[in-house]
């Protein structure tokens, strides 16, 4: 008996040290890596931007499209550009036309407003249903602020009195591009 109450005080001992024993060592080290790109975005771009015609008869069309922007080029080699194009032209038939307006003078014209760190669009430009146009561009390690930076299309539209009375709508599709 003096046998095994001597043995099971020793195994008790052993596990007990054993349980406080710890393998390998009390710190750690690791690397974190990111690879950090050229990006770009926009965002609060205007729903909906109405022309009106204020002032005398016949008076051009005017309205503005607000929009915020992201930008992140590369230092050395980077560029970005914000553009634009008409994707779908006014409808329904009888009014206004980017493609194919009623009157060879007739234009969907626009003029540029950008926030450092783009520089905007020398205006007037003609929009187009055929390619795009542009709005704005970056230079090499350009970046916005982490709310973003501001930008604007002011457009003028021809008052034609050829239009048909009603209203009109085309589609303006923005886009931004970093490298």
């Amino acid at each position: 008996m003096k046998k095994k109450l001597l043995l099971s005080a020793l195994g008790l001992l052993l596990t007990a040290s054993l349980a406080h024993a710890q393998l390998g060592t009390t710190t750690g080290t690791t690397t974190v890596s990111v690879a950090v790109a050229a990006e770009a975005a926009l965002t609060a771009i205007t729903g909906t931007s109405t022309l009106a015609s204020t002032g005398t008869n016949f008076s051009t069309y005017t309205g503005t499209t607000n929009l915020t922007y992201f930008i992140r080029t590369t230092p050395s080699t980077g560029s970005g550009s914000i553009v634009l194009k008409v994707t779908t032209d006014f409808a329904p038939a009888g009014g206004p036309s980017v493609g194919s307006p009623p009157t060879g003078t007739d234009a969907l014209t626009y003029n540029c407003t950008v926030s450092a760190p783009g520089t905007a669009c020398t205006g007037p430009l003609t929009a187009k249903t055929s390619a795009t146009t542009s709005v704005a561009t970056f230079a090499a390690d350009a970046h916005s602020t982490f709310a973003g930076n501001s930008a604007s299309v002011s457009w003028s539209l021809t008052n034609d009195p050829l239009y048909k009375v009603g209203t009109y709508t085309a589609t303006v599709t923005f886009t931004i591009s970093a490298a």
